[in-house]
């Protein structure tokens, strides 16, 4: 059953149009994985849905009673709080219906309503008729519903006290999350839930997707919890919406397969219609000629049929593919020891991270590092490229290694802000201007772009930036922190691309579980200050460490 219908809605936002005509209809229990390329306006269309924006032209219908809880890319949180008071927070129509409940509280102990029988028979109506919404909203159940979903979500009654200003990115988003499921909307709206999670609360939020009691809508670049979490696709892209069912695995699959058989009837149809012309071209020759009335009528006859295809948008468009990120990181054959690591110890006053650290990277390993936010994993890193000392131990880098690292913070272009792409390029390998503009191109950038200060540029743009840097550098071992983060699919695909031709060894940070599958074929576990080595990818490290703690 559709509740929620988008008719022909048309959005510009800052002088761009975004889409144009779109129409959707959302059922009460769908499971919709939104995808598109970074731009495409997936954000805009969630705004659309739970009406922060107005649309230009249509409209959006939703039935009687149907409520929406959205989630966006970066929830308020309030400072100074604790999580589990934050996490509490009443929603605003039981909040006001407290309020009332704690001013008629205070009223009944005044002398003059308690002393006039009359003032306390309508002020205990009241309260009884107020108490009745309170629990009809879900008052009385409220606390312990809190409790059971942060539980859920992963936490622990030990994480109730953490305040909310020391929490990270994807616990901020967890929590904003839980506040709002409490509220039991019919349809969830979620803007990349997953950003900044780690592999255990990424399942954790699967899970609470999946037994969630009503609609929910992701917008996410995590193909693995498209894959886990919904039932359709709908893809954005160009101002359409496209529907297909099943998870992400049989959109991908799908979607080429109708890109095949458009392209198949384009070309066939291409073909009937120069054969169609050619015949014309023959009877109006032949009109000409001869100034035969037959010929003249059949020719005129073809070309409005040609005219009535057009008119009924029966021309098939050719299949056209989106320009991708040109990235090619070749590599070449470095020290068969890459990398080792021997005894090492690392923390931070009285914070120690890990101890006795021992592990050996060979030429051509590709490794997944794996674990815990805040178990050590980009701080190893820094230890590698030797930005920390560590307490105790050594690292030692073959002489044949040269190391190329994406920062997942865009630290590796954090003193260029006020700089240009184009300067950053020619720094790193002397070049024309020309040619330096060539590269940015093949990396999406527009050209009016490759002279702008790189501070201004999007997460998408600045990852784009920092992996032309890191193939200009030429390495043969990359520490990659992170590197599919503010990518849209299609750029990780390309990224994707490129490492697998890569000649070298890759130490990979990564809560992206398809990548992981995709890149590495050993994983590397960094919890509670020891490394535990699992091979092949993430599914058969998920085995195996469940295989571990039975």
């Amino acid at each position: 059953m559709h509740i929620i219908n988008i008719d022909r809605i048309t959005i510009n936002h800052a002088g761009r149009l975004i889409f144009k005509d779109l129409t959707w209809a959302i059922g009460d229990h769908d499971r919709v994985g939104l995808v598109g390329p970074n731009g495409a306006g997936k954000s805009s269309l969630l705004k659309a849905i739970v009406g922060q924006f107005q649309p230009d032209r249509g409209k959006v219908t939703r039935m009687r009673g149907v409520t929406i809880g959205y989630l966006p890319q970066e929830p308020d949180v309030t400072p100074g709080r604790t999580l589990i008071a934050e996490a509490m927070t009443l929603p605003p129509e039981l909040a006001e219906v407290d309020a009332q409940l704690s001013r008629i509280e205070t009223q009944l102990a005044d002398p003059d309503v308690y002393g006039d029988d009359k003032k306390l028979a309508r002020m205990l109506e009241r309260q009884e008729k107020l108490l009745a919404e309170y629990e009809r909203l879900g008052g009385l159940r409220h606390e312990s519903r809190i409790r059971e979903i942060l539980a859920h979500l992963g936490f622990t009654e030990a994480d109730y006290d953490l305040p909310t200003d020391t929490l990270s990115g994807g616990q901020k988003k967890l929590v904003a999350l839980a506040r709002l499921a409490a509220e039991m909307p019919s349809v969830l709206l979620l803007d990349e839930p997953d950003n900044h999670l780690d592999l255990d609360a990424k399942r954790n939020l699967e899970s609470f997707i999946n037994n969630y009691d009503g609609g929910v809508i992701i917008v996410s670049h995590d193909r693995y919890l498209l894959d886990e979490a919904v039932t359709q696709i709908a893809e954005l892209d160009n101002g359409e919406i496209t529907i297909y069912k099943g998870n992400y695995t049989a959109y991908a699959l799908e979607r080429e397969l109708r890109r095949l058989r458009q392209q198949q009837m384009y070309v066939a149809q291409q073909k009937r219609i120069q054969q169609i012309e050619a015949a014309i071209h023959e009877w109006e020759l032949k009109a000409k000629n001869d100034l035969n009335e037959r010929h003249a009528r059949q020719a005129a006859s073809r070309r409005k049929m040609l005219a009535r295809m057009e008119e009924r948008g029966e021309m098939i468009e050719r299949v056209t593919e989106r320009r991708l990120m040109e990235l090619q990181i070749d590599g070449w054959r470095g020290s068969n020891k890459a990398l080792e690591i021997k005894n090492l110890a690392m923390g931070f006053g009285d914070d120690l991270l890990f101890v006795d650290l021992n592990t050996l990277i060979r030429h051509g390993e590709r490794i997944g590092l794996v674990g815990p936010n805040g178990a050590g994993k980009s701080v190893l890193f820094r230890l590698i490229l030797g930005q920390y000392e560590p307490l105790e131990g050594e690292i030692k880098i073959g002489p044949s290694t040269r190391i190329g690292y994406y920062s997942q913070e865009h630290e590796t272009l954090g003193d260029w802000w006020e700089r240009t792409p184009l300067d950053r390029i020619r720094d790193i390998k002397p070049m024309s201007e020309g040619e330096a503009v060539g590269i940015l191109l093949k990396f999406q950038f527009k050209y009016e772009q490759v002279r702008m200060p790189i501070r201004t540029f999007s997460g998408g743009e600045r990852s784009r930036l920092q992996l032309a840097v890191l193939m200009l550098e030429n390495p043969n071992l990359l520490l990659l922190d992170e590197p599919t983060n503010n990518l849209d699919i299609q750029s990780v695909e390309a990224l994707e691309s490129a490492l697998e031709d890569f000649e070298g060894v890759i130490l990979t940070i990564s809560h992206d579980r398809y990548f992981l599958d995709r890149m590495v074929d050993r994983v590397v576990e960094l919890d509670n200050g020891a490394l535990r080595s699992f091979e092949g990818g993430y599914t058969d490290y998920l085995t195996a460490r469940a295989k571990v703690r039975i």
